[in-house]
């Protein structure tokens, strides 16, 4: 193996610019993370109406799913994107780079939005989703990192500013797509609905090989990535994460149910507003608009407002967020009730349940990027990110064990109705107590860079009693 010291390309920048300000590889990185979250977040936004309404069968014949399949199926597809970043990570770190990392991948993510927009069949389904969870996931913890190594200490003031575009580049992206996505799918069938996010990867893909002698590249370091991550403080970290991650994948359960279940809720809705009935599929855009709101609104107001009565932790963050999402939760069992007794409630229910449950986002996915960043050693913060990732992989993964022990064979539910919505309810509310103990037992470290990591922190004892 070749020395991971040494620039496995040497035409390519591999230490940051002597520059204080904005590196020039930044535009193509921002413009390459809206157009790629705009595809996956567009071509999630249909599944479930895909896989329930549009599915064709061997011969070309409308062969749709049962709803309880393709909620397992939407979850397994969710849960493998986030089981990959751990493999990216490793393969960034270890053989490739992150450059090379994302770029090959973006390629192949390509090609599974083209399997999706040519093949109607569960094939096509099939090797589209898996093409897919591979690429997203395995470029995750790259691409965010990949931001990061722009920067050097002349010029590192201006992270804050740029993860800030990042973010809301996120969000435009799959605020816009949740929107257009399914109209094209109801109004030009899936091969439009499919292959429009697929364009936008393409261009995504584009943008980012644009930016390649822009880039600062820094090289694959070869096999001690698993040293660190394995052995010492890193072990010792990812230990210390582990209880914390287990109890959070049931949030994670939940939130990514309004792709499937919430979907097929919002069918049997009045989704009427100011006159124009919306699609089921349309209303999840109600979460990437919200956070635009959330985020500043609970950055500058609630959570100063909330200090002034006690310490909020990160943890404490946490654990409220939790307990928000058995609120959100609750609202559509009630949802449910009313519908099982022959009523049509309003839309604005559902929304309703969206606000608190992207208050619950706030509270707990943002902070966990925030807490695991500086638990992290700084030789492995990009592996232990994607470790955190896979809480969302875990809760996907229970989700779909769920619905495929309560499925009858007949497409009946052992769990029907509003049952369903309660028993996730449950989860969440037994898993918001337990986190209350561990987050009080919780012993680490902070470690951030360019500083020596402080010794051993008490994170929240002080905190929690």
């Amino acid at each position: 193996m070749s020395n991971a010291s040494q620039p496995t390309n040497p035409k390519f920048q591999t230490t940051p610019y002597p520059i204080d300000t904005m590196p020039p590889g930044i535009p193509y990185i921002v413009g390459n993370e809206a157009a790629e979250r705009f595809s996956f977040y567009g071509m999630k936004a249909i599944l479930t109406v895909f896989m329930t309404t549009y599915l064709l069968g061997d011969h070309g014949l409308t062969d749709p799913m049962s709803e309880g399949d393709a909620k397992f199926w939407v979850h397994v597809f969710v849960m493998a994107a986030y089981f990959t970043p751990l493999i990216g990570a490793f393969a960034a770190d270890w053989l490739f780079g992150k450059y090379k990392t994302i770029l090959w991948l973006s390629i192949l993510y390509c090609f599974g939005h083209l399997a999706l927009a040519l093949n109607e069949t569960r094939i096509g389904l099939a090797v589209g989703l898996g093409l897919i969870a591979f690429g997203t996931g395995a470029i995750k913890p790259c691409v965010s990192a990949h931001v990061g190594d722009q920067f050097g200490s002349k010029n590192s003031h201006m992270l804050e500013k740029v993860f800030g575009w990042f973010y809301v580049a996120i969000n435009l992206g799959a605020f816009a797509s949740t929107l257009l996505t399914p109209w094209l799918l109801d109004r030009f069938g899936p091969q439009v609905a499919f292959g429009v996010p697929g364009i936008l990867m393409a261009i995504a893909t584009f943008l980012f090989w644009m930016g390649r002698n822009r880039f600062v590249h820094i090289p694959a370091r070869g096999a001690v990535v698993f040293k660190d991550a394995f052995t010492g403080d890193g072990l010792k970290a990812l230990l210390n994460l582990a209880p914390i991650y287990i109890l959070v994948a049931v949030f994670w359960s939940l939130f990514d149910q309004t792709a499937s279940a919430w979907v097929l809720q919002a069918n049997h809705m009045d989704r009427t507003v100011f006159g124009f009935e919306l699609l089921s599929s349309q209303i999840q855009a109600a979460n990437p608009f919200l956070i635009l709101i959330l985020v500043p609104t609970f950055s500058y107001l609630i959570y100063p407002t909330i200090t002034k009565i006690f310490p909020l932790t990160p943890l404490r963050r946490v654990g409220i967020g939790m307990f928000l999402t058995v609120g959100a939760f609750s609202i559509s069992a009630l949802i449910e009730t009313a519908i099982q007794n022959g009523g049509t409630p309003s839309i604005g229910w559902q929304v309703l349940a969206y606000i608190i449950l992207t208050a619950a986002e706030v509270m707990v996915s943002i902070t966990c990027l925030e807490f695991s960043y500086t638990q992290a050693p700084n030789s492995i913060k990009s592996i232990i990110m994607s470790f955190y990732m896979l809480s969302v992989s875990l809760g996907n993964f229970i989700t779909a064990g769920v619905n495929a022990v309560i499925s009858n064979d007949d497409g009946s539910s052992k769990l029907p109705g509003a049952s369903y919505y309660w028993f996730f309810t449950g989860l969440m509310l037994v898993a918001a107590f337990l986190f209350i103990i561990v987050a009080y037992m919780y012993r680490g470290r902070t470690y951030i860079q360019d500083s020596a990591p402080e010794t051993e922190i008490d994170a929240e004892a002080s905190a929690m009693n």
